[in-house]
């Protein structure tokens, strides 16, 4: 029976200001002192491991109790038919969910006729920690089980981020008290586990609840292979386990064991009975491998993961364990964060990072949903959240997986093309929610009607070029999204009889304001899409002309953008966030007590009519788009957008947190950053044990940099305004801009340096200087200088006092 979402209760705000971090503060760890059954979910999440290719859930390895088990392959869904009380022209007829590959972490310990349960017999200690620095998650556990024979339990386990393909895991039992029976079993298993699905239609849990077809089995001395094909979908998955077993004496002497195998169509098991005298450890290193494809031969596929597992077995647990260590100080090197005189910010800012960069650091041909690998939360479908704030950090802290997944959003253009001649456009329309690249929305006034996306995966693509320097990124892969969806915003836009140019009956990042005219985030982004299209094909005409582009289009294309109708309330001295949005019913936020989110309270007919906003929205434009506001223009917006904001997503507080430092509220922007930064930590949104929300934690980052750090990467030379709120003492980041690197450290002065560059221009509190290795920039701190008061929030939606409780 699958997982259905419609049972779980979300937390009230009340309740969620309670919530505190399962975690010990400390630099670089995540440490669990003790089990707690009651946030399984929770920790799951919290301390999955990934690669970007292969995600682990922070499951305990005996499978039992779980909340979510979860061992995911990025691209591996299934599908299954959407049904609609009314379908609409145009609504997707097909839905997808991510759906776990068979599962290779679980070891069932049998002690003395008793299970390893951290429910039954006594648990002494139960520790866990994730470790920042080398991607391992280690368990300590002192158990004795009901029979009185007293064990400890080591655990470790990592995804390589050096072998794409591999996982592994090192079990040793050591006997304390004895002498004890033991019998280990070691599993592959496939269809054994209940995918989350938003949908309860029986449809969906017959298509999702045993996802997988047999379509090979090979055993091995040491484990086997598995091969697997999704019955609608056709994703064929290969996966296989292989053991190393050493029964290891009092006095230290090393004992090979060989494991019992059996195979059978959906498990490969390993089976060890031993005997273990006190001081005497069983140690099992088990490695996993998968592959997935939707054309290699069964064999072919087979042969792959056996490949995968030599590789492994050549490295060993200590190899690979060297290779994660090796792999992650380079990583470090540039991303590094420091923030002295708030530990827990430190800390959250540095998990934000590693979460981040562990959901795509190896991926390929595959999307990077919006919870990563670390849970089913939205059926594991990507979003316009990462080419707005994933990809954009990547590009500066880890380039190569920023390719990839621009690479994967390139790749489905094709269905992009075929998507919008069926909404009668021309050009490419992506879709808002998808694994394959196929629409998998069947909400249309939230998703289809959000064209913004399009204009997102535009601003990536033309960033990422921008950053790196590689015009020949672009020119193989960019060009060709920056022209199609520059001819989407035609199709979809009209001047009027005045000349303005309108963009009607579209839905911004506000998802409680749809289908509205003039929409002020799309229509910037659609003219910020439309110039750098034309500008890339004044870079590479040769290619334009190849794609039919003509002169003619791309005056039509500069022609629009210089016309985009951009309203103003005179009165109010704001601008709308769409045409009329200041004309709305006010909302009650006195009457409405704490009924958040807002959606779970009332019908969007009363929400799509009043001024009250899910998430930033128009303050998001005065980020991306800030060279269209003047600086009084921005303080007015955000104040006036600052009191109806209410935050149901986690999308918005690393935007308030950019625009609230550029307009001068030091102090508010720093709250900010820290919701964003602990928003799982402290499971701020009531659902992270669904997975983490990896926009919002890659957003920290952007909040640290763009926001106190004031950077700015759209320029020709990247721009730094650094502020210093009240509760840091200083701060550093550092960030790769072209072949180099640069730190920027903010304390008593700012220092910049440079590295891997001859040098760097710098624009530093609106003046060009140069930096170069060896010799830093150091430039004095300057204060911010509001021109308005510290804007006010919703009552009871401040982040201070959504912290404080």
């Amino acid at each position: 029976m699958a997982h259905v979402l419609a049972p779980y209760r979300r937390r009230t705000s009340r309740e969620l200001t309670m919530t505190a971090s399962p975690f010990v503060v400390a630099p670089w760890t995540l440490v669990e002192e003790a089990v707690d059954l009651d946030r399984l979910g929770l920790t799951e999440a919290l301390l999955a491991v990934s690669n970007g290719l292969i995600g682990l859930r922070g499951n305990l390895e005996e499978g039992d109790p779980a909340a979510e088990p979860g061992v995911f392959l990025a691209g591996v869904h299934e599908t299954f038919p959407m049904s609609y009380p009314e379908r609409g022209y145009g609504d997707p007829e097909i839905g997808q969910a991510l759906v776990n590959v068979p599962d290779g972490l679980r070891v069932r310990l049998l002690v003395d006729d008793a299970p390893l349960d951290v429910r039954a017999g006594q648990v002494h200690a139960h520790r866990r920690c994730l470790d920042l620095r080398d991607g391992v998650l280690a368990r300590d556990l002192d158990w004795t089980a009901p029979g009185g024979a007293r064990l400890r339990v080591s655990t470790a386990r990592l995804a390589s981020l050096v072998e794409r393909s591999v996982a592994a895991l090192r079990y040793e039992v050591r006997c304390e008290e004895g002498p004890v029976s033991l019998v280990l079993e070691s599993d592959l298993v496939a269809n054994d586990s209940d995918p989350v699905v938003e949908n309860p239609d029986p449809q969906v849990d017959a298509a999702l609840g045993r996802p997988y077809d047999d379509r090979r089995q090979d055993p091995s001395r040491g484990g086997g292979v598995l091969v697997h094909a999704t019955r609608h979908s056709g994703v064929v998955v290969g996966s296989g386990i292989d053991h190393r077993v050493t029964l290891v004496r009092a006095d230290g002497r090393e004992e090979p064991v060989t494991p019992q195998v059996e195979v059978t169509a959906d498990e490969v098991r390993a089976t060890v009975v031993t005997t273990l005298e006190p001081g005497e450890r069983l140690v099992v290193v088990k490695l996993l491998a998968y592959v997935r494809s939707g054309t290699a031969r069964d064999s072919v596929l087979a042969d792959h993961v056996r490949a995968h597992l030599a590789a492994a077995r050549a490295l060993g647990w200590a190899g690979l364990h060297e290779a994660n260590r090796a792999h992650l100080d380079d990583f470090w090197q540039v991303a590094r964060v420091d923030v002295a005189g708030d530990p827990a910010l430190e800390q959250a800012l540095r998990y934000a990072i590693f979460q981040t960069y562990q959901s795509a650091a190896r991926i390929q041909d595959a999307p990077v949903g919006a919870k990563g690998l670390t849970g089913g939360g939205y059926s594991g479908h990507t979003f316009w959240d990462i080419e707005g704030f994933v990809i954009p950090t990547l590009t500066m802290l880890a380039p190569d997986a920023a390719r990839e997944l621009l690479l994967w959003r390139a790749s489905t253009l094709d269905e992009a093309r075929r998507l919008a001649r069926e909404l009668g456009l021309q050009g490419a329309a992506f879709p808002w929610r998808t694994i394959d690249g196929h629409e998998a929305s069947g909400y249309w006034p939230a998703s289809t009607a959000a064209m913004h996306v399009n204009a997102d995966v535009a601003r990536a693509m033309d960033l990422f070029r921008h950053v790196r320097g590689e015009d020949e990124f672009e020119r193989v892969h960019g060009l060709v999204v920056l022209v199609e969806t520059a001819r989407l915003w035609v199709s979809l836009g009209h001047h009027d009889r005045r000349g303005a140019w309108h963009l009607f009956g579209l839905t911004g990042p506000d998802e409680y304001t749809a289908v509205v005219d003039d929409n002020v985030f799309t229509l910037l982004m659609a003219a910020r899409n439309l110039r750098a299209a034309a500008q890339a094909c004044a870079r590479h005409p040769e290619v334009a002309q190849e794609l039919g582009v003509t002169p003619e289009e791309t005056a039509r294309w500069l022609r629009a953008a210089d016309a985009a109708h951009v309203p103003y309330d005179e009165e109010l001295g704001v601008h709308p966030a769409c045409a009329s949005f200041t004309c709305y019913e006010e909302w009650d936020f006195e009457g409405w007590g704490d009924r958040y989110p807002v959606q779970e309270h009332a019908p969007y007919m009363e929400i799509y009519r009043r001024q009250v906003i899910k998430q930033a929205d128009l303050v998001h434009a005065l980020w991306w788009c800030g060279d269209s506001f003047t600086d009084e223009q921005v303080a007015r917006d955000l104040d006036y957008y600052e009191r109806r904001t209410v935050r149901d997503s986690s999308l918005s507080a690393a935007i308030q947190a950019v625009v609230c430092v550029q307009a001068g509220h030091v102090g508010l922007g720093r709250d900010y950053l820290r919701e964003a930064a602990l928003v799982d930590l402290q499971d701020r949104q009531g659902n992270t044990e669904l997975g983490l929300h990896l926009a919002s934690l890659a957003g920290a980052w952007l909040a640290l940099t763009a926001g106190l750090g004031g950077l700015r990467e759209d320029a020709e030379d990247p721009r730094l305004s650094p502020r210093l709120p009240e509760g840091i003492d200083a701060y550093s980041f550092g960030f790769r801009w072209r072949a180099g690197s640069v730190r920027v450290t903010v304390g008593a002065e700012v220092r910049i340096e440079v590295t891997g560059l001859p040098q760097l221009a710098v624009v530093v509190y609106g003046e060009r200087h140069v930096a170069s290795p060896g010799e830093p920039l150091v430039v004095a701190l300057q204060e911010a200088a509001p021109l308005l008061g510290t804007p006010t929030q919703p009552p009871g939606r401040s982040p201070r006092e959504l912290a404080d409780g």
